[in-house]
């Protein structure tokens, strides 16, 4: 068991930081950007080729960065310049993104065998076990990007792309290009999203190039498990509770599979659960309707 709860402990930051880059394309610019299932194989392909090449693993997750950024970019530029809605440019993406990926690693899956990874070493600095070590780096690189967001969307130019999300009108009012704020937040939205894939690649060990089917839908149920629990309040808190929406998730996954469903049905069990949540305010709606009918009738 308590293997079992580190390891949903471990994985729920490392995915945290990918629902941080979900919750700015979902929230913050209201855009629902799919290209986020290729993008999170491309940090994983990244990483796991240039440290197979002899590359420090800690630059590597730096460059991670970078190609997330890019692929961003592009989705970016298809939306705003090409004038592709925003759902079609991200599928366009994505799957450009899955022959980008194969032709990084060069083989459908890349394993790191005996190559040193930024949690081993930290756990032989501090002489921590592996899980430890995963989850002591994961939640300082975690907590530490919630804060680094919480400062730069209180920047100008952060200020502009939150605006961008809820009044777009009202910002090019106020003479702001609106497609350079949907590029720079579609950049770092998939910036983080290619770090979380190269944090994965390095914690489990390989990289492969099916790895990111069902991201988009992980990231969004640890979103709203998150709002649930925590509700949306200030924006700090919204961001802390992406971290708890992502290891609350991974406990209800370890969980449900110690109860005996079968592996094949996560992705059914998680689509389900996040449709139930998205429709939960219409249905809170329509029970306090047919509650107020119900009344009234007597």
């Amino acid at each position: 068991m308590e293997y079992v709860l580190l390891n949903a402990l471990s994985l729920g930051l490392i995915w945290s930081i990918m629902t941080m880059g979900v919750y700015i394309t979902y929230r913050v610019l209201d855009v629902a950007d799919l290209s986020v299932e290729g993008t999170i194989t491309l940090g994983a392909a990244v990483c796991a080729r240039l440290m197979d090449l002899g590359l420090n693993p800690y630059l590597s997750l730096l460059l991670c960065l970078a190609a997330g950024a890019l692929a961003g970019l592009v989705t970016g530029l298809l939306h705003t310049k090409l004038r592709i809605p925003a759902l079609l440019s991200g599928i366009l993406t994505m799957i450009a993104l899955y022959s980008v990926n194969l032709k990084i690693m060069g083989v459908a899956n890349l394993p790191l065998l005996r190559i040193p990874t930024v949690f081993s070493m930290v756990g032989g600095l501090l002489g921590l076990s592996k899980a430890l070590a995963t989850i002591l780096l994961s939640g300082v690189l975690a907590l530490g990007l919630a804060f680094a967001l919480y400062w730069f969307f209180g920047t100008q130019i952060g200020s502009a792309i939150r605006a961008t999300g809820n009044n777009p009108h009202m910002v090019r009012a106020q003479g702001v290009n609106t497609d350079t704020t949907l590029i720079l937040g579609l950049m770092l939205s998939n910036a983080l999203v290619a770090f979380s894939g190269g944090l994965i690649a390095q914690d489990q060990g390989f990289a492969d190039v099916q790895m990111g089917i069902g991201a988009i839908v992980i990231g969004l149920a640890s979103l709203i498990i998150g709002e649930v629990v925590l509700g949306q309040r200030h924006f700090m808190a919204r961001l802390i509770s992406l971290i708890i929406g992502a290891i609350l998730y991974r406990l209800i996954i370890a969980m449900v599979l110690r109860m005996g469903m079968p592996a094949d049905d996560l992705k059914l069990f998680t689509a389900i659960t996040v449709a139930l949540a998205l429709s939960l305010p219409r249905l809170q709606t329509l029970w306090a309707k047919n509650g107020a009918s119900a009344r009234g009738g007597k």
